[in-house]
């Protein structure tokens, strides 16, 4: 089995996405792995890629952007080059190059076609490229169901949806993992009002959606009680031209809450160390997560997770760490949660869900099914052709008998009409003689 996959970028997809872990499965299993996005050949994701055993190919397929439209005779090139059996789209860009080269493509068997929604996109002409396809992945529950609410058009709509969690790679986020002392002291060292503080870990950027403005309530109510409480965003601590940034800056100002939050900044490899060595970390997006993928990295380390009862943080915490779920918006019902974690610390059990081994294992199971369908669907395609062949060369030989048939008779009724003339013959001669 050939497995193509398309992808605008590389660099947000190794958490999400599970790229490389894929990749390695199928090749591991015998089979043909082609990727192709827009980073560099000479990147370390690529390079990584390569060693895996997986087919690169650089092509500029980046999001909503018209040159990619350029790439759409690379794109059918390579396609007629490996003849791939499965096609995966992770995004809308790509899908709509993929959906143009397959118009004058020159195949034997035209691939079966996969895409994945990783989020609530909304279904216009632009997402229409991810839903004309044979199967459509979605990442939670919550995406599947705002997916069937919102198509309108059923020419559109994929025929089959199917419902795959981002898993974790618990290898790397092992249950109860511990920072080590040489992490501990360079941390300390760059932020030394770090020590002897409870950490609240928001593992995300300050933006609208990310709601950084609950941690003023948290702050704000909990900051005589627990004098030691320090709240950690993974955000750089000035960005220019900012909105959001600005605005939450001098809010804590004005409270004289800044003493209380450190600012690490957002591009980090650490994060595992981070997420390990909270106290709590806090997944208060405004607006519904599909993935929550670092609540989920959380979870699997051990580390209690405090979120809104929503969406994908409603979906992941209900199973795992249902004490964590928080009544959306309320700041009473949010300060309460924290309150009770930081008085009496309840840790998430160890757990087999929302594993990269299952997402895998379901991912390869849909296209081992696509791929089994077109086998079957091509000797379908065999068996009428040699029916049809069959029944064109009975027909002549069918003819002939019935002419045959005909002739035979014919000859029959001359040679009973024959009979009958020389009997009536007879008869007149008998006659005759009487006389």
């Amino acid at each position: 089995m050939k497995v193509m996959r398309l992808l605008s970028s590389l660099k947000h997809d190794e958490s999400e996405r599970g790229i490389f872990h894929l990749g390695r499965a199928l090749v591991k299993n015998g089979h043909t792995s082609i990727i192709i996005s827009s980073a560099d050949e000479d990147n370390d994701l690529v390079k990584r890629l390569k060693r895996d055993g997986n087919h690169y190919h650089q092509l500029q397929m980046n999001k909503k952007s018209w040159l990619s439209l350029l790439q759409v005779a690379s794109l059918r090139h390579l396609i007629e080059k490996y003849e791939p059996d499965i096609i995966h789209a992770h995004s809308r860009t790509p899908a709509w190059i993929l959906h143009l080269a397959l118009r004058r493509v020159r195949v034997k068997r035209l691939p079966k076609l996969v895409s994945t929604m990783y989020g609530f996109y909304p279904i216009n002409k632009y997402s229409q490229a991810l839903l004309n396809v044979d199967t459509l992945i979605t990442v939670s529950d919550s995406v599947t169901n705002y997916l069937k609410n919102r198509l309108r058009r059923e020419d559109c709509a994929p025929k089959v949806i199917k419902r795959i969690y981002r898993g974790i790679d618990t290898r790397r986020y092992p249950y109860r993992h511990n920072p080590s002392v040489y992490w501990l002291r360079h941390t300390f060292a760059e932020y030394p009002e770090l020590e002897h503080k409870k950490w609240l870990v928001f593992p995300t950027i300050i933006g609208n959606q990310y709601g950084q403005e609950w941690l003023i309530d948290i702050l704000g109510n909990l900051q005589e009680q627990f004098p030691n409480i320090h709240v950690i965003i993974m955000d750089d601590d000035y960005k220019d031209g900012d909105v959001a940034h600005e605005d939450f800056r001098q809010r804590t100002n004005t409270l004289g809450l800044a003493e209380r939050i450190t600012y690490v900044g957002c591009k980090r490899n650490d994060m595992r160390e981070w997420l390990s060595a909270a106290n709590i970390v806090m997944a208060l997006a405004n607006e519904p997560e599909s993935i929550g993928i670092n609540a989920l990295q959380a979870i699997h380390l051990g580390t209690p997770v405090i979120g809104w009862d929503q969406a994908a943080f409603s979906e992941i915490l209900q199973p795992l760490y249902p004490q964590g779920l928080v009544k959306k918006y309320n700041a009473n019902a949010l300060c309460k949660a924290v309150r009770n974690q930081l008085e009496s610390v309840t840790r998430p059990e160890m757990t087999n869900k929302f594993t990269m081994r299952e997402m895998i294992i379901k991912t390869l199971a849909v296209y081992q099914d696509l791929y089994d369908t077109a086998l079957a669907e091509e000797q379908s395609e065999i068996d009428a052709a040699a029916v049809k062949k069959i029944k064109k060369h009975l027909k002549p030989a069918a003819s002939i008998t019935i002419d045959k048939a005909e002739t035979e008779n014919n000859d029959t009724l001359a040679s009973t009409e024959l009979s009958q003339k020389k009997l009536s013959k007879t008869s007149d001669l008998s006659k005759e003689a009487d006389t």
